[in-house]
């Protein structure tokens, strides 16, 4: 039998897709308040959102830079061609 979910109250797994979805900054208002009831009572929800926005913001200041992609091609095709040499 299935459990009737609340329209109010959400599980962890979709608290934690909320999440997700707001550090895009494309959760509905309606979805973040939803959340944030289940953050004011579940400390495993605070756990995430917490480790998510560290991880949010340790990202942001890594300034890593990627490869462009004619780079990452000239990458593939070298690397395809040592690949074949060993075989």
């Amino acid at each position: 039998m299935k459990e009737k979910q609340s329209f109010l109250f959400i599980s962890c797994d979709e608290a934690q897709h909320i999440c997700d979805k707001s550090q895009y900054n494309e959760a509905t208002l309606w979805e973040k308040i939803k959340l944030n009831l289940r953050y004011t009572w579940c400390k495993i929800t605070r756990a995430y959102v917490r480790q998510n926005k560290k991880l949010t913001s340790t990202v942001k200041k890594s300034n890593v830079e990627c490869l462009k992609n004619g780079e990452r091609e000239a990458l593939k095709k070298e690397f395809e061609k040592e690949l074949t040499k060993q075989l």
